[in-house]
Order: C-alpha cells, then sequence, then structure tokens
C-alpha cells in the first residue's frame, strides 16, 4: 500500500469488554494501558492517540456502549500503523485479546484516510465503523485484510463516489 504524503491513515477499533476495568481479572490489561500507549507515542509514523481530558487513555469514554472501550488513533502511512500493530511489543497483547474481550461477529475495526493535519472525531470513527459494517470495505471504510491506497480513497472522492447511507 503506497501512501500519500498528504494523507494520514486513520484507526478505529472498539472492543466489548469481559469485566470491568476495575475487576482483577483486567488487571494485566488495566497494566498493560501505559506501557502499549507510551509505545506508540514514541513509534515513528505516530501522530496522534484519542485520550480522555485529563487522562493518559480514552478507556473511559464509551460512545460506542458501556461496556465497549474504544481506541483511535492516526498514523502517517499504513505501514507505519502496521508495524507498530504487528512488528512491537503490541503484539504480545494483542495475542492475549481474548483475555479480556469478547469476540464481535461484525467489523470491530476500521481504516479510513484522512487530510494530513485533520484531527477526526469520534463521530466520523462511528461513521466509518458504522460504513464498514453496512457495506464491506471500500475506500472511504477498510481494513488491512481488505486496504485501499490513499490515491485509491482520493479517485473514489474525486469521482463522486458518494458515500452509502448509513442506517
Amino acid at each position: 500500500m503506497t501512501d500519500d504524503a498528504r494523507y494520514h491513515l486513520a484507526q478505529f477499533n472498539v472492543a466489548t469488554l469481559r469485566f470491568p476495568l476495575d475487576d482483577p481479572r483486567a488487571a494485566d490489561f488495566v497494566a498493560l494501558l501505559e506501557p502499549v500507549n507510551a509505545l506508540a507515542d514514541g513509534t515513528p509514523g505516530f501522530v496522534w492517540r484519542l485520550v480522555e481530558e485529563g487522562e493518559a487513555d480514552a478507556t473511559g469514554m464509551r460512545p460506542a456502549g458501556e461496556d465497549v472501550i474504544i481506541n483511535f488513533s492516526v498514523w502517517e502511512s499504513a505501514e507505519a500503523l502496521w508495524d507498530f500493530v504487528y512488528r512491537s511489543a503490541h503484539l504480545e497483547t494483542m495475542r492475549r485479546r481474548r483475555e479480556w474481550f469478547q469476540r464481535h461477529a461484525e467489523a470491530h475495526a476500521v481504516l479510513w484516510w484522512i487530510p494530513a493535519g485533520h484531527v477526526p472525531s469520534v463521530g466520523e470513527a462511528l461513521e466509518r465503523l458504522a460504513l464498514i459494517r453496512a457495506n464491506g470495505p471500500s475506500p472511504r471504510a477498510f481494513t488491512f485484510n481488505a486496504s485501499y491506497t490513499a490515491e485509491e480513497a482520493e479517485k473514489a472522492a474525486d469521482a463522486g463516489e458518494a458515500e452509502p447511507a448509513v442506517a
């Protein structure tokens, strides 16, 4: 996937908790939040991540449901995000996700290209997640497994490909 420097890659994912964050069974996950977030912040290509005001992360925000936590970040390229997710210590945390989170029957993650410098909103992220859930991957909402380049997203937008309505 080649990336255009005029664009950054936004990623948003949701995770349905098996236990409240203050439950001892979630203690290992909670203990990993700070080091994994610090790792992300220091990874080449990292641009931004959502944090709740006055907090170090966004685990207290629940826009997708009371038992659903969110993760939202922006990266300079798909390669930078891929390297963080699959080629860093973050991977060990992902391997343990079934200890702390339920399986999702529908898409739980979405990627999309944004203009460099744009800070996407949680509302925008929820719309993109709804878009991929309703219509599958497209240049407007995709995954690593079914990805699109910034150039493809730009061409789709230039061609006037309207976003399907999201219910």
